[in-house]
């Protein structure tokens, strides 16, 4: 018989071990009700299963099979933290979170359920947001710049190794030392062909230099991952998370749901783009310490997907965040279907556990099981039992007591969401999406000269510069080749001339002789005369 068949019996005094189970759920201060306590087959609506909410920035984990109702556990926990004036982030992977915005409809099973856990159950909306990545979906646009993204997760979402990612920092860091914005991945991929061209080999020499093959591994991941559309996710104007730490006018917190349905085909991409908005608000808000109530609960859906041949460095990265974003008042709740699933560095700090069913058909599932069961502390229950029995709506529960202890592991009947437990229909999501104050400032992307533009104006220039060089070398080869035909002629000029000087011609030769002066000067006689007709040629005269 499974724990829901048998919780049909009627209510039975707590005494023992169930009694004990109970007390460490008794808080005094403010604390969410998650249900009540199921012993021996029977739910205990007098002994309610809480959270308290200062412990909520301890983080937790959400796990069971497909089908065990862990998206209604999370909207239930939303819901409770909006009531209280927390905001909350969710991802809609499937599209059915969006009712969270709508009061939920009332039925048999509904007033069934909240009979079995004392549970005074009135439909209620809460305040939402939607956002969609890089505009894809119904929801706000969210961008990211590349440069905002870094190294480490977009080499974790371009499936780089440990080479390239590191080479991958090396060109972030030269881009960010020539200010060269890398805005979007048209930009990234032209800081990557410049370094690897003829007019930026040498630009990284000095650092490590950047090899051919591993420029040509990146633009590779770059292209591949454009034409899955990922890249309407990266530009401007880069989207500010603080925008999720919003309340209502009424006080409550708003919801933030990030619908994912149209990229639901690409999990890694929107699982980093998850731990992107994380980090995001872990580098940007103040140190805050304990405080009453979390300034945000961040759900991470399919968790799964972000560990997958994550490197050391990604890994590093996500226990560092985690560990730290607690003091800064961010509660961080990762969802998936088993607690192998997550590190071990990660899952030690996870106070608080929600594990719904798990399945024991085959022998992979038998040995998860027995590794869920080590997680949790020693317990009276029979977990791997229990944890096989549960049904839909069911879970064993651990959490942190206000003095940040553990409390004992709990069988639960969790209450129902006061919200709708499915989708809005589309007309009300886009206009609710319309309507919102923050569609106007991220619903245009916004393309400014950054990497691109610059290194495109300077190869251009480069180019012109180039050709000018050309023109005025073979316009001064072109020069230097009159001048050298000049200087021939000249030459041959000069040389020519002293020749002509010192070989008059016949009649100089004559005329300069001394015969000829002799001869000039007898020209008056006779005998000059017909000497000088015969020199000449000249005939007598017959008379």
């Amino acid at each position: 018989m499974s724990v829901s068949e048998q919780s049909a019996q009627p209510p039975a005094p707590l005494a023992g071990p169930a009694a004990e189970i109970a007390a460490g759920y008794a808080f005094d201060g403010a604390a969410l009700d998650l249900g009540a306590l199921l012993w021996d087959g029977v739910c205990h609506p007098d002994a309610p299963v809480r959270i308290p909410l200062p412990m909520l920035n301890r983080h937790g984990l959400v796990a069971g099979a497909t089908g065990t109702g862990k998206t209604k556990t999370l909207q239930l926990i939303a819901e409770q933290l909006s009531a209280h004036g927390v905001p909350v982030f969710l991802a809609d992977v499937k599209g059915d979170v969006s009712g969270i915005s709508a009061p939920g409809e009332d039925g048999e099973r509904v007033r069934e359920r909240a009979a079995q856990v004392g549970q005074e159950w009135r439909g209620t909306g809460f305040p939402c947001e939607f956002y969609a990545l890089g505009g894809l979906g119904p929801g706000i646009p969210v961008r990211a710049t590349v440069t905002g993204f870094g190294p480490v997760l977009l080499s974790k979402v371009l499936q780089l190794n440990r080479t390239q990612e590191q080479s991958l920092g090396l060109i972030f860091h030269y881009a960010d030392a020539k200010g060269l914005e890398l805005v979007d991945l048209k930009d990234l991929r032209a800081v990557v062909a410049f370094l690897v061209s003829d007019l930026g080999k040498a630009e990284l020499k000095g650092i490590g230099g950047l090899s051919t093959v591993t420029a040509g591994v990146i633009l590779r991941s770059i292209t591949a991952f454009e034409q899955q559309g990922a890249g309407d996710f990266f530009g401007e104007p880069d989207f500010d998370t603080a925008a999720f730490l919003r309340t209502a006018a009424d006080g409550r917190g708003t919801v933030s749901v990030l619908e994912l349905p149209a990229v639901q085909d690409k999990p890694q991409l929107f699982s980093t783009f998850l731990m992107w908005m994380l980090a995001d608000l872990f580098q940007d808000l103040p140190e805050a310490g304990d405080l009453e109530k979390p300034k945000l609960v961040f759900f991470f859906d399919e968790a799964h997907l972000l560990f997958n041949g994550a490197s050391k460095a990604f890994l590093e990265s996500i226990t560092q965040t985690v560990r730290l974003i607690r003091s800064k008042g961010v509660g961080v709740f990762f969802v998936t279907q088993t607690p192998k699933d997550v590190p071990s560095d990660v899952l030690g700090q996870l106070g608080n556990r929600v594990q719904h069913a798990l399945r024991a058909f085959t022998p992979d599932d038998a040995k998860a099981l027995k590794a869920t069961v080590r997680t949790f502390p020693k317990s009276p229950y029979d977990l791997e039992e229990v944890l096989t029995g549960l049904g839909t709506g069911e879970a064993v529960v651990t959490v942190l007591s206000e003095r940040g202890a553990p409390t004992p592991v709990a069988a639960t009947r969790l209450r129902a969401p006061e919200s709708l437990m499915g989708p809005v229909d589309a007309a009300a999501l886009d206009a609710a999406v319309k309507g919102s104050p923050l569609y106007g400032r991220y619903a245009e992307a916004v393309d400014r000269e950054s990497a691109y533009e610059k290194l495109t104006a300077e190869q251009l220039a480069a180019e012109k510069a180039a050709l000018e060089a050309a023109d005025a070398k073979e316009a001064a080869k072109v020069a230097a080749e009159e001048a050298a035909r000049a200087e021939k002629a000249g030459r041959r000029d000069a040389a020519r001339a002293p020749r002509e000087k010192e070989e008059p011609s016949l009649t100089e030769q004559v005329v300069g002789s001394g015969i000829f002066r002799s001869l000039a000067r007898s020209v008056g006689t006779q005998l000059g005369r017909e000497i000088s007709r015969s020199i000449f040629g000249t005939a007598r005269r017959r008379r």
